[in-house]
Formats: C-alpha cells, sequence, structure tokens
C-alpha cells in the first residue's frame, strides 16, 4: 500500500513524499491517519536531526516519518492482534512506549509509522506495551489533542509535597493551594488551566502569567474568571513584562508564594522567577523543554535548605494519563480545542514544522488526506468573503464560540472527499 508522509532526512531536512509500506506483518497492525497536531517537539527534532536523542544515527539513510499527536481508524490487524483490535475502530496512541528501555517513539524513530501521514504500520511494541488506545470520541481532532493533554495531566501529577514531619511525599497538586502557570497563555498553557479548573485536585488560587497583552486576552476570554469563581477558584492573568508585575503576584497569595508552579516557557529569567515565587514546600515543574542541552538558571539552594522548595520536570505523559485525558475530552469535562488556532492540510507540514516558533497562535491541527494551506481560523470570515468554502466554515466555528469543533471537521472531510 502506498502512503503520502512527511520524512526527517536530517536537521532542517524534512520532505513530503509518496512511497510503498510494506507488507504488514502478523504482529503489526495497519492504520489510516486522519488527524495530527503539530508539536513543538517535532520542530527540536527537525533541528537536531540525528543529534535529538530519539531520532535514529542512520535517519539519513532510513528516513523517520515524523507527527506523534494523531488520530485515525485502523484499517487491518495482524494475526496476533484480533482478538484485542478490530478495523474500523478509532484509535489514539501514546508515543512515549518506553520499550525496554528504548526511547524509540512514532513521529521520531520509525521509517513506516508517524503522524503526519496517510497510513502507517502501527510496530509491536506500541501494542505490547498498551499504548496503542481505542478511542470513541466524535471526532478526531479530540483524539489528535489527547497526547499533549496527556502530557499536562502527567506535569500535574508530578507535583510534590513533603508530609509535615517525615521524609514520605505525597504526589500531586496541593489541592486549595495557589498555583501559578508561567508563560501560560500559549497552547499548552490554555491546555494547563483547563485542567486546573477541572481536575479531582484543583488550587483555590490559580495564576496565569504571559508577556503578551492579546494572548492574555484571549485566555481571559476563554477561562473567564467568573465561571472559575463558582467552581472555588480564584483566577488571575499577569503580564510578568509590566512594573510591578511580581510583587502583585506575590501579593495575591497574601505574600506566602505558591505550592505549585508550572512552568511553560524554556527562559531562563521564567524559571528564575518561578524560584523566587515559590512558597514553603513549594513544587516547581519545569515543564518546557530547552533545545540547548546546556540550558540553566539559577536556583535559590538557601529557600531548598529552609524552605524545602524542590524542582521536578516532566516531559511527555504515561499511558494512565492519555487514559484520563481520553476521558476528560470524551466526558467534556476539558474542552482543548481552545488550544487549535489553525487548519492546514499534509502539503503544509513541512514549512509549518520547520518555522513554527516564528508562527502566531497555538495549535497546528493537520489534516493528512487533504492539501490545504495553513489557515487560521480567526481569518476564515475574511477569506469566506470570496470563497464559499471559508464561509460555511466560518459559520460553523462561529456558532461554536469561534472554536474549531466537531461540525467543522465533519464538513471539511465531506468537502474534500475524504474516504
Amino acid at each position: 500500500m502506498k502512503t503520502r508522509a512527511v520524512r526527517l532526512y536530517g536537521k532542517g531536512d524534512l520532505r513530503l513524499e509518496e512511497f510503498d509500506l510494506p507488507p504488514m506483518g502478523e504482529d503489526e497492525i495497519l492504520v489510516r491517519i486522519v488527524s495530527d497536531s503539530i508539536c513543538m517537539s517535532s520542530y527540536k527534532a527537525a533541528e537536531q536531526g540525528p543529534e535529538h536523542k530519539r531520532i535514529p544515527d542512520d535517519v539519513g539513510q532510513n528516513p523517520a516519518i515524523i507527527g506523534h499527536e494523531f488520530c485515525g481508524e485502523i484499517v487491518q490487524v495482524g494475526r496476533k492482534w484480533r482478538r484485542k483490535f478490530h478495523a474500523g475502530e478509532k484509535f489514539v496512541i501514546q508515543p512515549d512506549f518506553n520499550y525496554q528501555g528504548s526511547l524509540d517513539a512514532p513521529g521520531y524513530s520509525y521509517p513506516y509509522c508517524g503522524g503526519d501521514a496517510t497510513y502507517a504500520i502501527i510496530p509491536p511494541e506500541a501494542m505490547i506495551t498498551g499504548s496503542l488506545l481505542k478511542y470513541q470520541g466524535d471526532s478526531f481532532f479530540y483524539g489528535s489533542l489527547a497526547e499533549p493533554i496527556s502530557c499536562i495531566v502527567g506535569g500535574f501529577h508530578a507535583f510534590y509535597h513533603s508530609t509535615r514531619g517525615t521524609y514520605a511525599h505525597e504526589m500531586g497538586l496541593n489541592p486549595g493551594g495557589n498555583m501559578a502557570i508561567l508563560g501560560g497563555a500559549g497552547p499548552m498553557g490554555l491546555g494547563a488551566v483547563d485542567y486546573a479548573l477541572h481536575c479531582d485536585r484543583r488550587p483555590g488560587l490559580l495564576v496565569v502569567t504571559d508577556i503578551d497583552d492579546n494572548r492574555l486576552g484571549i485566555a481571559r476570554q476563554v477561562f473567564p474568571a467568573e465561571a472559575a469563581k463558582k467552581a472555588g477558584i480564584g483566577l488571575h492573568f499577569v503580564n510578568t513584562s509590566k512594573e510591578g508585575a511580581e510583587a502583585e503576584m506575590m501579593a495575591l497569595t497574601g505574600g506566602r508564594g505558591y505550592d505549585d508552579i508550572l512552568v511553560m516557557a524554556p527562559v531562563k529569567a521564567v524559571v528564575e522567577q518561578a524560584d523566587r515565587v515559590l512558597g514553603p514546600d513549594g513544587c516547581l515543574n519545569f515543564f518546557a523543554g530547552p533545545i540547548d542541552n546546556s540550558f540553566s538558571a539559577l536556583l535559590n539552594f538557601y529557600n531548598v535548605h529552609y524552605a524545602s522548595t524542590h524542582v521536578t520536570g516532566t516531559t511527555g505523559g504515561n499511558i494512565d494519563d492519555m487514559v484520563e485525558a481520553i476521558d476528560l475530552i470524551s466526558r467534556r469535562k476539558i474542552d482543548p480545542a481552545c488550544m487549535i488556532t489553525h487548519v492546514g492540510g499534509l502539503n503544509c507540514v513541512v514549512d509549518t514544522t520547520l518555522n513554527l516558533p516564528k508562527l502566531p497562535g497555538g495549535k497546528k491541527l493537520i489534516y493528512t488526506h487533504i492539501d490545504m494551506p495553513l489557515t487560521a481560523i480567526k481569518d476564515f470570515a475574511k477569506l469566506g468573503e470570496t470563497d464559499s468554502f471559508y464561509q460555511s466554515l466560518s459559520e460553523i466555528v462561529e456558532r461554536h464560540g469561534g472554536m474549531w469543533c466537531a461540525e467543522a471537521e465533519a464538513f471539511l472531510l465531506a468537502h474534500f472527499h475524504v474516504g
């Protein structure tokens, strides 16, 4: 079977190609991919090439398909897995297999398995580790967003705090405590705010920071402070580029500081600010992964010793986090559609991935069986003045609060006659 896919050959070398998949083995599964959302991790992989820890050294001779936030349908099941999986079922995948200690993952390491493709072959280790998960949602894009949400879930579960009078630690967010999400008005930050407002262990105070008033304005619209107040959470947005912002952050806690801080930007000044506003027994989770392997920041070790402040870091989620993400999305406890700002086809993946840090907005959602320019949702109305397709899309998203939705996905796929 032929597939059309974006493959990585080396640093900055991404190519959209059509090629034949090999015959599927009895311990493999053939899938049709419908959607993939582009992650900053794919940009980092493209920037680093074989220097990336998940990219094979011989990627130049055996290119790897990129994309790891994908959702689709099972086409054919190898004999070994026919009791567990069936053709026609929707699926999502937890890309961090951690199979026998290997770092191999779809979207980084496999020549025939990645999200930016029309068809792919799921390797046996995905099924062996339980990383291939059935998905019963009404749209594919929510399945694609389950992976980034699982990373957020994992980040929250990784917080830890001391049990008074012992050396034991209690895992998870401090319920009813003070939480800050620094650099939190980007797509992953918005997902983290959504989870913080609706998870089982909620903060009493949630402060979201950024240095861009426009991004903060969008965050305020998506998550009104009054709605959070009804749920018992004091929600505040602070522009930390303005004078007095750090004092404002501390004043919101009554001078105590923050129990849990999620750092969403790999910026030295942001990390050091997080350290300064940590409260006693506060936990700083460095969530944002830097490209620079020598990235460092100052840490107040006086507070480490006398105030028991501590640091952790997470990259990705695990299978349990993925299951929780799927459940929350399926039950509409959270709505990660707010993360998506652009939609496009497989033809725009190369340029989008290589230029991702320069592109405005949030998540870029790709439908792999179509060719469509990367288009901002906010531009649908303007384009609709001369194009009936975009006019219809604009009317649909307007009915859904300006956000991408199942109705918009169904219309797009029908318009392009995707079978």
